[in-house]
């Protein structure tokens, strides 16, 4: 029997750089539009992601984007995968 593999497409995500202090590290700040499971109102939710900067290219304030990767330390399994926009 065939033993089964995973095929299809890494996850990705745009969000913002807020950190850029770490080595090769920077912060991104995703944000999502969820309901609210009782009221239904449209909040906006956030979550803060380690990716891989290799060339310390990004700085604070640029717009990423980021795909998912094999884990690269305890909390980085993200490599940014390319600057959209660079911060004014």
């Amino acid at each position: 029997m065939k033993p089964k593999t995973k095929t299809g497409h890494k996850r990705s995500a745009m969000g913002t750089v807020v950190s850029d202090k770490m080595d090769k590290t920077v912060v991104v700040e995703v944000q999502r539009l969820t309901r609210h499971p009782l009221y239904g109102k449209v909040m906006r939710r956030r979550t803060k992601l380690k990716a891989h900067d290799e060339g310390n290219e990004c700085h604070v304030g640029d717009r990423v984007e980021i795909s998912e990767c094999r884990p690269l330390s305890k909390d980085k399994h993200w490599r940014v995968s390319n600057v959209i926009a660079r911060a004014k």
